[in-house]
């Protein structure tokens, strides 16, 4: 006969599962958002800033945008078992790395959709601060991070990313 869990046995079984799921998915989740983000920004605004035609900036994006959430969805399936570490099955946490990059990165790459230069570079900036906010909300709030320490350094990440793309572009133009 099993006996009844106490209040503080189901509160450590849940602090455990909660512990599990944020390890198993929302890290996951989050590497790829963050990778996403960062990561392809240099070549959509170098490409829009040195051709000035949206639908280049576009078509650089989303190639970056599929190519790195399939290189992250290896990388993390590949980088450990799970086993000793108990990140859980790999498949699964780079499927969730993946979409999670690929949707970081294809976020700012949708405004060069819209074929005005000026209007389509000014919704990207606007998505991407965006993007940086959300980011450091969900830091904040799901990883017991300071606000103001998470947008920064998120921030600080995607101001050097953005300041040597445009760079890079208006070099190239």
């Amino acid at each position: 006969m099993q006996t009844p869990q106490t209040l503080s046995d189901m509160a450590s079984t849940g602090r455990a599962r909660s512990s599990t799921f944020l390890l198993q998915r929302v890290q996951p989740a989050m590497t790829g958002l963050i990778d996403g983000s960062l990561s392809t920004l240099a070549p959509i605004f170098a490409v829009a800033f040195a051709t000035h035609q949206p639908h280049y900036a576009f078509v650089a994006g989303l190639a970056t945008a599929i190519g790195a959430g399939v290189s992250m969805a290896f990388s993390e399936g590949l980088s450990d078992t799970g086993d000793l570490t108990g990140r859980g099955n790999p498949y699964l946490r780079g499927s969730i790395t993946g979409v999670g990059t690929f949707l970081g990165g294809i976020l700012h790459t949708l405004p060069f959709l819209i074929p005005q230069y000026r209007v389509a570079l000014v919704v990207a900036f606007v998505t991407v601060a965006l993007e940086l906010l959300t980011l450091a909300l969900i830091r904040w709030r799901l990883f017991n991070t300071g606000f103001l320490r998470s947008f920064a350094s998120i921030a600080l990440g995607g101001a050097i990313i953005a300041v040597v793309s445009v760079l890079l572009g208006v070099a190239a133009s």
